[in-house]
C-alpha cells in the first residue's frame, strides 16, 4: 500500500476502475466494510483519511476525535486499500475556503436543523475529493443515511461523473450501530443505547408485516427509548432526507438521542417492493469490535 499526501500523487498511483473509501480515518469493522465492497468492484481501491474541521459544528467534537494514522494504514493495508490519501490541512484548503457547497432539501430536517452548518462541510470536502481523485465510485455507510442522500444529490447537481454506492450498517454484537462513539459509553448508557437498535428492530418487523404509517413507526422506536434525550425519530424518504407520513416509496427509519454525554444515530433503510417492504437491518459482529482494543490502548 502506498501512502500519499497530495491529489496529484493519488492520481498518479492509480489504474483501472477506481474505488474510493472516504473516512475521517479512527477505523473500525464499518469503514472497512466499505473497503470490501470498493474491492469486490473495482481494481484500485483509495481510502482518504482527513479529519475535515469544515463539518465540525462543536470544537470540543473536533478536538477530541481520535486520531491514528499507524494504526489505521495497518488496518486499510489488511484489508486491500492500494493507495491512502492522507493529506495535510493545506493540501485540503490551502486557503481559508470562502467557497461552501450546500445541498438544499436534504439537508433541512434531522441531522441538518440539528447541527448547522454541518452538511456545508460534508458537501465541501466530498465535492473536493471527488474532483481531486476522479474515482469511478465512492463508497458510503447507510448508517449515515442523510450524508449518503446529500452527497449522492451533490454529485448528480454537479454533474461529477461518480457512483455513489451505499453499504449496510455494521453492528455490534448485541445490535448497537458501530460507532467510534460507542467507546465512551458506561454500562448502564450502553443499556439504554440499546433501546435505539430495538427500537428500530421492531418497526423494521411492523414494516415488513404490512404498517405503512410513519406515525406509527415512528411511535414504535419511540416507546422502546428509555432514558435517552431524544433528537429526532423520523421516518424520511431515502433520497430527499424529507420525513413522509406514509411509507409508499424508499425510506429511511432514523433516530438521533443521547446517551449521557454521547450522541448517537442510527437509522433501518426500507425499500419498498409493490406491496414488499424489506428491511436493511444491517450485519452484525461475531466478537467484540477493534475499536475497543484501540480504545484501552
Amino acid at each position: 500500500m502506498k501512502i500519499v499526501q497530495r491529489f496529484a500523487e493519488v492520481r498518479a498511483s492509480t489504474a483501472g476502475r477506481l474505488g474510493l473509501v472516504p473516512t475521517m480515518g479512527f477505523l473500525h469493522e464499518g469503514h472497512l466494510a466499505l473497503v470490501d465492497a470498493a474491492r469486490r468492484d473495482c481494481d484500485t481501491v483509495v481510502m482518504s483519511l482527513f479529519v475535515n474541521p469544515l463539518q465540525f459544528d462543536e470544537t470540543r467534537d473536533l478536538s477530541r476525535y481520535p486520531r491514528d494514522l499507524d494504526r489505521d494504514a495497518e488496518l486499510a493495508e489488511g484489508r486491500g486499500v492500494d493507495v491512502l490519501f492522507a493529506p495535510e490541512l493545506d493540501e485540503m484548503y490551502p486557503q481559508e475556503p470562502l467557497t461552501r457547497v450546500t445541498v438544499s432539501g436534504t439537508t433541512d430536517e434531522m441531522e441538518g436543523a440539528h447541527r448547522p452548518g454541518h452538511f456545508d462541510g460534508v458537501a465541501t470536502v466530498v465535492a473536493k475529493l471527488f474532483v481531486g481523485i476522479r474515482a469511478d465510485r465512492a463508497y458510503f455507510g447507510r448508517k449515515d443515511a442523510q450524508q449518503l442522500a446529500t452527497v449522492t444529490r451533490m454529485a448528480a447537481d454537479l454533474s461529477i461523473p461518480i457512483e455513489v454506492v451505499p453499504v449496510s450498517i455494521v453492528r455490534e454484537q448485541d445490535g448497537l450501530a458501530l460507532s467510534s462513539r460507542n467507546v465512551f459509553l458506561s454500562l448502564d448508557e450502553r443499556r439504554r443505547a440499546l433501546g435505539i437498535s430495538t427500537g428500530l428492530m421492531a418497526a423494521a418487523d411492523a414494516a415488513e408485516g404490512g404498517e405503512r404509517d410513519g406515525l406509527q413507526l415512528e411511535s414504535i422506536v419511540r416507546a422502546r427509548l428509555d432514558g435517552v434525550l431524544i433528537d429526532y425519530v423520523a421516518l424520511a424518504g431515502a433520497l430527499s432526507a424529507r420525513r413522509v407520513d406514509n411509507l409508499e416509496e424508499d425510506a429511511v427509519l432514523a433516530v438521533a438521542a443521547r446517551v449521557g454525554e454521547t450522541r448517537l444515530i442510527d437509522n433501518v433503510f426500507l425499500t419498498v417492493r409493490g406491496d414488499t417492504i424489506v428491511a436493511d437491518r444491517g450485519t452484525r459482529l461475531d466478537e467484540p469490535s477493534i475499536l475497543y482494543a484501540a480504545h484501552r490502548d
